[in-house]
């Protein structure tokens, strides 16, 4: 049973059953940013890993989602599982990974998203629609033909570290169970609880 004090247990009880029950993603998270102007955007992407730290999504630092972080680092995350009617809602401040956490991740992908990385602009304009990615994945691939994949140098990860958990499990009546973790100034965490 995780500690009720720790909001890093309960999350691994909760993604641990997650894990099991979920047809497919179950590392799906919602992703939201905000521009410097405070215009939020939201998207779906992976978690690739997470600890004490933080947890750790990777994309190219020059799409929207990367630009944003790198305007204004504080963002959000959405774990929904549907099939477990639960949600667990994190908030923090992000940072880059350090560049061999992130040569260690990008070596473990299948060769095909390591030259799909290299090709992509993310977020950008194709001038000449999908023929534009096809071409520069063709030749990514002519490029490193015969030898590793380096990880791109505008291709990394980053972790955030959070400030809040909130744990949301869905109840009958819609007298849901709402449990919020504040992480506080020596580290600890001030447990409420919140009406549904």
């Amino acid at each position: 049973m995780p500690s009720a004090s720790d909001p890093f247990a309960l999350f691994e009880s909760w993604f641990a059953e997650a894990e099991a029950q979920e047809p497919r993603d179950a590392n799906a998270m919602i992703l939201a940013t905000a521009d410097a102007r405070g215009r939020p955007s939201a998207r779906a992407v992976l978690l690739k890993a997470w600890d004490a730290r933080g947890f750790v999504f990777y994309t190219n630092l020059d799409s929207r989602k990367g630009r944003e972080l790198a305007a204004n680092p504080q963002a959000a995350l959405l774990f929904y599982w549907k099939s477990l009617s639960r949600q667990i809602r994190i908030e923090g401040e992000t940072s880059l990974v350090d560049d061999a956490e992130a040569d260690a991740y990008f070596a473990t992908r299948p060769r095909e998203s390591q030259l799909a990385a290299w090709a992509s602009h993310q977020s950008e304009v194709m001038p000449e629609g999908r023929a534009s990615f096809e071409r520069a994945l063709a030749e990514v691939t002519a490029r490193f033909e015969g030898r590793e994949v380096p990880r791109p140098p505008r291709w990394s990860g980053y972790r955030l570290a959070p400030d809040s958990f909130e744990f949301w499990r869905e109840e009958p009546f819609r007298m849901h169970d709402r449990q919020v973790f504040a992480r506080q100034a020596d580290g600890g965490w001030e447990i409420r609880y919140l009406y549904p």
